[in-house]
């Protein structure tokens, strides 16, 4: 695959693994604690790679993604955080100035992910007593709310979940009107709310006919409303530079799993009335003798791993391959992460960064480095080594 394909088309984004990183799926050999210093080293590396931004998950098995943010910031100096809101646990108008303070004290690196949830049991516990539908409902209204806040207007607003009379945002975001929203949800009532409210759908990575169509779908929707949307897709990523290579890893991040715990985290999931998180199940059925979905798909990461459960697996040139597929189908950003996420982000960029068509503002702009680099150790103290090829293809 030849970059000049196509040009500049596609973001990549990163992941922050808040709720814990390791070797191995479902098991505490290799396990990593995170801390302060480990996330730091994942913000650091994905910022000097030139990776657009990453995302900060959210949830009772996550450190607080705002807090997480916070803390990241200083750390990095273009990267983009992707930090979650969640109607119902909290008031547009906090979560208004809260994403305006992170906004400018960033320099614009906001980026706002919009979570309704999915696991009613979680949201008890959070005090979040709302079906399905109501759900959707609040966040509706709970969006209408915080753009207009963020906008800068003086806000009035009765609706059946939420009410501000006078509503007032005295400090604004960076970027105008607001940080771009990013939605994901698979119901029709889910779908119904990003196309009336967010800038960006997102899909976890089912096979390009099944993408493909919920698209379609979207689009359709959107064009009701007079509206456009970017999509974006979240995906695990397990590459090396040969394709068994990429396999053997994949057997190894699983290699670990017992049938009873794959039981159980699948018990968990049948519980949740999430369609996005029904479809990701189906495509593996809790099985393991039937993980590769579609070429260099694997929904192996699904067998206990909630939320995303695919993962792209391959050597450069199929990773890069199969990301095109999605990118013909209108994915402009992609969400990537991969155990241990240090090391993977490293692989990735260095691997496959080069064969994407990228837009400007992801990939390493920097420039050559004063060494005329990259290239590696300078063999002997006389000669830099050659170009990988790889990063010629």
């Amino acid at each position: 695959m030849s970059k000049s394909k196509t040009s500049g088309n596609t973001d990549v984004l990163w992941f922050l693994p808040t709720h814990g990183d390791g070797r191995h799926l479902g098991s505490d050999v290799g396990a990593r604690h995170v801390t302060l210093g480990y996330l730091g080293q994942i913000a650091r590396a994905a910022d000097e790679l030139g990776y657009f931004g990453v995302l900060i998950p959210t949830g009772r098995s996550c450190e607080d993604s705002w807090i997480v943010a916070s803390t990241m910031v200083p750390l990095t100096e273009r990267l983009r955080y992707l930090v979650a809101v969640r109607p119902g646990l909290s008031e547009p108008a906090m979560t208004a100035r809260m994403a305006a303070t992170l906004d400018r004290l960033s320099n614009g690196r906001l980026l706002v992910n919009v979570v309704a949830g999915g696991d009613s049991a979680e949201l008890r516990g959070d005090g979040v007593f709302m079906d399905h539908d109501l759900r959707y409902a609040v966040t509706a209204e709970y969006l209408a709310i915080w753009k207009a806040l963020l906008s800068g207007e003086e806000t009035n607003f009765k609706g059946q979940h939420h009410s501000v009379e006078k509503g007032k945002l005295l400090y604004p975001p960076v970027q105008q009107p607001y940080p771009p929203l990013y939605f994901g949800g698979s119901s029709s009532a889910g779908q119904d709310v990003a196309v009336e409210h967010c800038d960006v759908y997102l899909t976890w990575g089912e096979p390009p006919a099944a993408v493909a169509e919920k698209i379609a779908e979207v689009k359709r929707r959107a064009a009701v409303r007079g509206r456009t949307l970017s999509f974006g897709i979240r995906l695990h990523v397990i590459v090396r530079e040969t394709s068994a290579e990429a396999w053997a890893a994949a057997d190894r991040l699983i290699s670990r799993l017992d049938d009873e715990t794959i039981a159980t985290a699948q018990q968990a999931f049948a519980r949740m009335d999430s369609v996005g998180q029904s479809r990701m199940a189906a495509l593996h059925g809790g099985r393991r003798d039937k993980l590769e979905i579609h070429p260099n798909l694997w929904a192996g990461v699904g067998l206990v791993r909630g939320g995303a459960g695919t993962a792209l697996v391959g050597n450069p040139e199929e990773v890069a391959n199969l990301m095109q597929q999605y990118i013909d189908l209108g994915v402009d950003r992609f969400i990537l992460s991969g155990y241990p996420h240090l090391e993977e982000c490293y692989r990735f960029a260095e691997l496959v960064f080069p064969l994407l068509p990228l837009k400007a503002t992801t990939g390493n702009d920097l420039g050559p480095a004063r060494n005329r680099g990259p290239f590696g150790e300078v063999i002997a103290n006389v000669a830099a080594p050659s170009r990988r090829q790889a990063a010629q293809s």
